[in-house]
């Protein structure tokens, strides 16, 4: 997986880690219409030469940035003799390309566009034969590319971090990342998925840092000149896209599975603290092997964090590679639940088996790989922490995809994409995860675990694509998938699914009506209702197969609720016509996390119904913590009659509940109310606590209640808080402080990751519109321009020109004129990017 804006849209608790854009049916058929690559039919890469083994030694120069690399390639034809070879190369110094023959290097002709070498060999291989290829090289990362500015993109494969120890404070490292087709920026390679190949790497290194790389290290060796070489060996076959090598000042936890090396390589800072981050791992290592029928099938596993990564993590074999997100103390670990970077861990591990084991064999089926993975984020989180945490992570997925109208306009196989990272995106991680939660329901989990296991057993070390999944699965469970496949893997979109009913009393009918209403086919729906009556609760299965079905129960009385997709488990948008009254009964008597939230959610556009009063006040002591957070959320504070009751709750909550986000939200919300001035003693004490989420929403609070007394204690906390509590006080100073705190502001929003932006972007826009300082605001409106810049794509930009007119209207107030025109210059630059 690599996490990204552009291709994992994760949520992460209570803040979108990268979000989805809004886009319009025009502007879909507008780009569609405009885009001639979307008519390129992306065929599988034909096979000409196979990698079988590849051996490097490299070398580092910090100050120019360059690798020094030699390889032997060994590779043979696949089918037809050949006397040629093609591999991919980017932007690099050739210096010898030869054959090895007994032992001498015979140089061979080649011609090189800095894209790729095509390579004349010595005689013309069949297919029986091996051959080795010689290549000295210079890789030359930072330097542009033909028809690319890599020096600020995703695309460089390899970087050097910090190398000439400018930057305080921050370690000096390397590292590469090789997904989709970068590890050809550091190595000469067929930089193809369907590709696989042993190898081993020499890294000669500083010898006072670590490295690491795929495999075995199977040696080091102390040279003269205060370096070390050590030689990793990766002794069964990967795609060239999961190579990966890791220099830097890195301490190791070693930990162990059976007799499997498990190690996690961390900052001395955060050394620690290796086991609260990665302690789970072998315990998932035994329930995914457990549940595949498949042992974990690598030599060691290593988990590593680096700085400045581009994504999120990085399913190298043997070797992930995460940002530095995923660490923390054990105080700041202990707000962080499952969704905050555990479900990566899970998702990283689970790629060993989809993604490294088997491998997509082309990214047009990147579907075995990436929704793999996202489904075995579900599977964890139901192992470990229960049904609730795991059937959240599975609706928070859902929305990702669902909240952009785009998506539902591309297969999940697709065969036409404008570039290959556009196939890293909700519908091959968030949809595709969701479809296989579905496929489990429908085969049920023996015969879908089964054919999980005939999968990889069959493609073992190989690739796969969505067909050789189906057959796997029609083996397991002796029934025909193709209806689902073609629904679901090669179409697009999903159901618009409009439930409404009707009692007869007079003859005792219950009566549903549905209707699929989105535009075209109608999709095939196996589904339960559940019916709720007389005390008891009857289960119907039914085939939903056209775009609209009626169906009648002959009931002794009128049942209480009628819950259609009684499982949760169907991918659609689910308009449904229950009472409140209804869906209170669901709340308190159906037994689903997914229950419970439409509750919710229906209770929440209602406030001033009793039904909806009385469903919010239980939602509020919900066992899940998830769902009391979502209705304390939901109540709205201008709501009086509610209020009067919940806040009795919330406080109860804000003083006692067991889970830290919902103490926080709580005193949050206290904190905004009309009794906070009563409570200015709690949120004191609470700026004692050990959690730094419940500090920074208590330091919120009292500094709502009591400017003075909120900017003295925002004070105190400027130096060597976490994250979450630097958070709070550039809100506090955003909402409530002055010239004098600007430069903590300006520093520290200008350092926070993209989360923390969006979370405090209202304060900080805020503080631009009074300081007394024009060049301050200028100073911020030119972050909050580069921000919404960056992320135009996924509704930044025009979040950020509202902001930014909001910040105007208040410079013309003050006769700020040139914060006005700099502002205006600031949306026409973000309107202006295309």
């Amino acid at each position: 997986m690599k996490i990204n804006h552009k291709k994992y849209l994760k949520v992460i608790p209570g803040i979108l880690f990268f979000i989805g854009a809004v886009a319009t049916d025009y502007a879909i058929a507008q780009k569609k219409a405009e885009d001639p690559f979307l008519k390129i039919y992306r065929q599988t890469p034909v096979k000409i030469n196979d990698l079988i083994h590849t051996k490097l030694e490299v070398s580092f120069d910090y100050k120019k940035r360059y690798l020094y690399g030699k390889e032997w390639i060994t590779l043979k034809p696949h089918s037809y003799s050949t006397d040629s070879l093609r591999l991919d190369a980017k932007g690099m110094d050739i210096k010898t390309i030869a054959v090895v023959k007994n032992g001498k290097n015979i140089p061979l002709r080649y011609t090189y566009d800095q894209l790729s070498l095509a390579i004349n060999l010595d005689k013309v291989y069949q297919n029986t034969e091996h051959y080795t290829v010689f290549i000295e090289y210079t890789a030359k990362p930072d330097e542009p590319k033909p028809g690319k500015d890599l020096a600020n993109s995703e695309s460089k494969g390899l970087y050097f971090i910090n190398p000439d120890s400018t930057e305080k404070d921050k370690p000096v490292q390397i590292w590469t990342d090789g997904e989709p087709e970068n590890s050809s920026a550091w190595f000469p390679t067929i930089d193809k998925p369907g590709q696989k190949t042993t190898d081993e790497i020499s890294m000669t290194v500083p010898a006072k840092y670590v490295t690491l790389s795929n495999g075995r290290l199977a040696s080091q060796q102390k040279n003269a000149d205060g370096t070390r070489t050590d030689t990793w060996k990766m002794e069964l076959p990967h795609s060239p896209y999961l190579f990966m090598m890791a220099v830097g000042d890195f301490k190791i936890y070693h930990d162990k599975w059976k007799d499997k090396e498990v190690n996690y390589y961390l900052e001395p800072k955060y050394a620690p603290f290796a086991k609260d981050i990665f302690g789970d791992t072998p315990e998932m290592m035994v329930f995914f092997s457990k549940t595949l029928g498949v042992d974990y099938p690598w030599n060691k596993y290593a988990q590593i964090v680096v700085r400045d990564y581009i994504s999120g993590a990085m399913e190298n074999t043997t070797a992930t590679l995460h940002g530095t997100y995923i660490q923390g103390t054990t105080r700041e670990l202990a707000d962080r639940y499952y969704d905050a970077g555990r479900s990566t861990i899970a998702h990283e591990l689970f790629h060993q088996w989809f993604g490294d084991y088997v491998t997509a064999e082309s990214w047009s089926n990147i579907t075995v790989g990436e929704s793999f993975a996202n489904f075995g984020e579900v599977l964890w989180a139901e192992h470990k922490y229960g049904q609730d945490v795991a059937d959240d992570h599975n609706n928070a997925d859902l929305e990702v995809y669902l909240d952009n109208p785009e998506y539902a306009e591309r297969n999940l196989v697709r065969f036409h994409y404008h570039k290959t990272e556009d196939v890293f995106d909700p519908v091959s991680y968030q949809k595709g995860g969701r479809i296989l939660n579905m496929l489990r329901q429908y085969l049920g989990a023996p015969a879908f675990f089964k054919g999980l296991n005939n999968y990889l057993k069959t493609n073992a070390f190989k690739t796969g694509e969505a067909h050789q999944l189906r057959l796997a699965m029609e083996e397991a469970s002796g029934k025909d998938l193709n209806w689902f496949f073609n629904q679901w893997y090669y179409g697009a979109g999903h159901p618009l699914l409009d439930i409404s009913y009707k009692w007869d009393e007079k003859t005792h009918t219950q009566t549903i009506y549905l209707a699929q209403t989105q535009q075209g086919k109608a999709f095939m729906l196996p589904m339960s209702v559940d019916i709720y009556a007389g005390g008891k609760k009857e289960r119907h299965t039914i085939w939903m197969n056209t775009k609209s079905d009626t169906l009648n129960y002959q009931l002794s009385d009128k049942p209480q609720l009628v819950n259609v997709d009684a499982d949760k488990n169907t991918l659609n948008q689910k308009t449904d016509h229950k009472t409140l009254e209804e869906f209170l009964f669901q709340y308190q008597n159906a037994p689903l996390y997914m229950d419970r939230y439409e509750a919710i959610n229906a209770a929440a556009t209602h406030q001033k119904e009793a039904a909806a009063q009385k469903l919010l006040l239980l939602a509020l002591q919900d066992k899940y913590y998830g769902l009391r957070l979502k209705a304390i959320q939901s109540i709205d504070p201008e709501n009086k009659s509610l209020n009067e009751a919940a806040l009795a709750v919330i406080l109860k909550l804000a003083k006692s509940d067991e889970n830290n986000l919902v103490k926080a939200a709580a005193i949050q919300t206290i904190g905004a109310s009309k009794i906070a001035p009563q409570q200015l003693q709690l949120f004191k004490d609470e700026l004692k606590n050990q959690s730094y989420a419940i500090m920074g929403a208590s330091l919120s609070a009292l500094a709502d209640v009591d400017h003075a007394e909120g900017i003295k204690m925002a004070k105190a906390y400027e130096q060597g808080s976490t994250d979450r509590l630097v958070s709070a006080v550039i809100s506090v100073y955003g909402k409530y402080g002055q010239d004098t705190e600007w430069p903590f502001v300006y520093k520290n929003f200008q350092e926070a990751n993209s989360r923390a932006k969006i979370f405090v972007m209202r304060d900080f826009t805020s503080m631009l519109a009074r300081l007394k300082t024009p060049e301050f605001t200028q100073q911020g409106v030119t972050v909050v321009k580069d921000f919404g810049i960056r992320l135009k794509e996924y509704g930044f930009g025009a979040k950020a020109i509202e902001d930014l007119n909001r910040v105007k209207q208040a410079r013309k107030q003050m006769n700020d004129d040139a914060s006005v025109k700099f502002i205006e210059g600031a949306i026409k630059e973000i309107n202006d990017v295309k």
